[in-house]
């Protein structure tokens, strides 16, 4: 029998994690509280997709999630899905709840929650660029596979005097909404050293200030040209 998993949101996180799971033959049921992108699940070719608010436990609780099923909370906004994975715990208690986050921050919360599993990009990120410096040649190879498949990269971009990012703080920057995850930087204020993201230090940006970002080429071609940011790399 097929495994099930709820998928609770279609953002850019959820698409590529639907793709997984499809290729991973699990029943899925995508669960949207955005009618656009219920309709984007539903034009990329998925039968079970459902528009609900996921406020509401008695919407939630028709689901019919058993404890052989997991749960996965990516929905875009930060706050809804801290919410939705507390709601989630307290109506199902032994089903596995796997929630995505982009921060430490958000990372604190989910467990708080009771998420049974938090998969922190940044962590994650932090571990892979650690390998490209202890591991270039491995690492190269991976990339090249990586690259191929997902057009995804990193980039290392350095701030402008009229760039909208020179005197913000980074945790006032919504970098998930631009589609892409930042990584770290290296603050010339700080001796030129690179910081990684994860240090859990809320850093201001300055003109001169380089962020090193992932994501896929033409999100990263946007977000440097919507922010006015100079291609170092």
């Amino acid at each position: 029998m097929k495994k099930q998993a709820f998928l609770f949101g279609y953002g850019l996180k959820g698409r590529s994690l639907a793709k997984g799971l499809k290729e991973e033959q699990f029943r899925l049921k995508i669960i949207e509280a955005d009618v656009l992108l219920q309709q984007k699940a539903i034009d990329e070719g998925y039968l079970d997709v459902k528009l609900m608010d996921v406020t509401q436990d008695s919407a939630l609780e028709r689901l019919e999630i058993d404890e052989e099923s997991y749960i996965i909370c990516v929905m875009e906004d930060e706050h809804l899905n801290v919410f939705l994975t507390l709601s989630l715990r307290s109506l199902f208690p032994n089903t596995t709840i796997v929630a995505i986050s982009d921060s430490i921050y958000t990372t604190q919360k989910l467990n708080m929650a009771g998420a049974t599993k938090v998969i922190d990009l940044y962590q994650v990120s932090a571990n892979r660029i650690h390998n490209i410096l202890r591991r270039p040649v491995a690492t190269k190879l991976l990339d090249s596979f990586v690259s191929d498949a997902c057009e995804i990269s990193f980039r290392e971009m350095t701030i402008t005097e009229a760039s909208p990012l020179d005197g913000k703080m980074i945790e006032d920057i919504d970098f998930a909404k631009e589609g892409v995850l930042l990584l770290g930087m290296i603050d010339v204020e700080l001796s030129h050293k690179f910081i990684f993201i994860t240090s859990g230090i809320n850093h201001k940006l300055d003109a001169g200030d380089t962020i090193v970002c992932m994501g896929y080429n033409q999100d990263l071609d946007y977000f440097e040209k919507k922010m006015k940011l100079e291609y170092t790399l």
